[in-house]
């Protein structure tokens, strides 16, 4: 880019003000080897020019003018060279905000009488400004911020003698002229120490450059070249890295258009990194467990036997920073609630929490992911059915199917009360039917319970059917806690592993009952008898 036409600095061998060598007279630097500029309009006497003066004449005024060539010649250098370079700068920054007020300011010399404010393509001087004694600094104040004051500026100042050379360029951006585009992190806002990730910038607006801003910083982290994406928006990807805890990893990105590359659009929402170290995991739960219903208010717990005091939740792919809770009481646990609200299908996903030491900014290593699961989204209801039946005996070979008309890719069995995740198994297509079978084997009487089933598609992984009517499946006999299962058999034969202990020591109770019983009425009778023959007598 070109720069602004600037003011020559005058010859030393021109009159004031004239800008233009002095014609017709012979200056004392072309007729001595002065080691400095002389002083502009010294004429060489009559007596130092060629002519018929005496020699012993002309050796007194030499040696005075050549005393006063040299004694002069370095002051007056110092003071006619070349000045100090200014220096520009803007507040409060160089991206301004449409109607903002800004100031610019330009740093010159304490002889500076004059400044100067140039816009590069701008014919002739943007501002100027004349000072009434002599300055250091002055400022250029905007006070709307707009699209035509962004640009790239540069200042000089002039001095007594002439105008200094202009400073670096100043790149003066206006922000929120366009829509903002959106930021976010691949995979995850999460990274380990010492790591890299991906910000993508992207919007679905025709943008030429993206721009990349952390935060603190004056300049752009990054520029790069808008690229269409397969889903039809424009974007960059911009890699960072290595991240470390000791900053803060906080990032904002703009786009603009080629023909305005100082008109910005407004800033994506902020994103910011979180820094995880290898420190103890914290666990995930959800009181509710994994599969919800729409409407259903959500909170996710997150636990660790260390101390921490901080925890933060993460979702995997979400454009929001990850949610930061302090810590909450909880009985020989530290821990926080993270309440989401009530649900809604975009809240399914996966979930991991972080701990960390209020004195530190490292978070620990992530818990275990949690699926949330979102039902009721897909439009068809599968069935769940049980072989050999809802009532089994502990230790037999249980198989729960779960089937579809419609077009499912994968089934999830849940059983209710669960905090673990669901069972999946992918899809079989079956007679016209879409299948899956889980087999239990062998059932114990944890098995039991109520279960339901679940279809989803590969396209919206953890959004789920509505779930099937509920199947009640109980175990009945303890022999899983007795002895080894053993080989199936009717029951009552030899072989039958049931206990029957207390049902025999019934029958013996009763039987002895019964002979206690038969023994008063035979002692009665024959009492009976024995009055009889007393009376019988008398």
């Amino acid at each position: 880019m070109s720069s602004p036409t600037q003011q020559e600095p005058a010859s030393p061998a021109a009159s004031p003000g004239s800008g233009h060598p002095v014609h017709g007279r012979t200056s004392l630097c072309m007729a001595l080897p002065c080691l400095s500029s002389c002083p502009v309009g010294n004429e060489v006497p009559p007596s130092a020019q060629s002519g018929p003066e005496e020699p012993d004449a002309m050796t007194p005024t030499l040696t005075a003018l050549l005393y006063l060539g040299l004694s002069v010649g370095p002051r007056t250098r110092v003071h006619a060279g070349t000045l100090p370079k200014p220096s520009i700068r803007a507040e409060p920054g160089t991206s301004i905000p449409w109607w903002t007020p800004m100031t610019i300011w330009c740093q010159g010399s304490l002889e500076a009488q004059e400044y100067r404010l140039l816009k590069e393509g701008h014919p002739g001087p943007w501002d100027t400004q004349k000072l009434l004694e002599p300055g250091d600094k002055v400022n250029f104040s905007i006070i709307h911020m707009t699209d035509d004051y962004a640009g790239r500026y540069r200042c000089d100042y002039l001095s007594p003698t002439n105008w200094s050379e202009p400073s670096d360029p100043l790149e003066l951006v206006m922000t929120g002229f366009h829509g903002k585009p959106q930021l976010s992190a691949l995979p995850s806002p999460v990274v380990a120490s010492g790591g890299y990730v991906t910000l993508q910038c992207a919007s679905w607006m025709t943008f030429y450059r993206f721009v990349l801003m952390k935060e603190g910083e004056r300049q752009p982290s990054s520029t790069l070249d808008s690229q269409e994406a397969p889903s039809g928006q424009f974007q960059a990807l911009f890699l960072v890295g290595p991240v470390t805890p000791s900053l803060r990893w906080t990032f904002r990105c703009y786009g603009y258009y080629s023909h305005s590359p100082y008109v910005w659009s407004y800033p994506s929402h902020p994103l910011e990194l979180l820094v995880s170290g290898v420190s103890g995991k914290p666990s995930l739960l959800a009181p509710q467990g994994p599969v919800v219903t729409s409407g259903q208010n959500l909170t996710l717990q997150c636990r660790s036997d260390v101390g921490y005091d901080r925890f933060a939740l993460s979702k995997e792919g979400a454009h929001d920073p990850p949610r930061r809770l302090g810590r909450q009481p909880q009985a020989e646990l530290s821990g926080a609630d993270f309440a989401l609200g009530p649900v809604r299908p975009s809240i399914g996903g996966w979930y991991t929490c972080y701990g960390r030491h209020s004195l530190s900014s490292e978070w620990s290593a992530p818990s275990d992911p949690l699926d949330i699961l979102v039902a009721g989204q897909l439009p068809y209801t599968p069935s769940l059915s049980v072989q050999p039946g809802p009532t089994v005996t502990s230790g037999e070979n249980v198989t729960l199917r779960c089937q579809s008309q419609s077009a499912v890719d994968t089934f999830l069995l849940s059983k209710e009360g669960a905090a673990g995740p669901p069972l999946r198994l992918r899809s079989k297509s079956q007679t016209g039917q879409h299948q899956a079978e889980f087999s239990v084997s062998p059932v114990t009487s944890a098995h039991g319970g109520t279960y339901r089933c679940f279809g989803s598609s590969s396209t919206t992984p953890h959004l789920l059917s509505q779930p099937s009517d509920p199947l009640e499946l109980r175990v009945s006999g303890t022999a899983d806690t007795v002895s080894p299962p053993q080989n199936e058999s009717a029951p009552g034969s030899a072989s039958d592993p049931r206990d029957y202990t207390v049902e025999n020591v019934i029958r013996m109770g009763v039987a002895a009952f019964i002979l206690v019983v038969l023994g008063i009425l035979l002692l009665e009778a024959r009492h009976s008898q024995t009055r009889t023959p007393e009376a019988a007598s008398s």
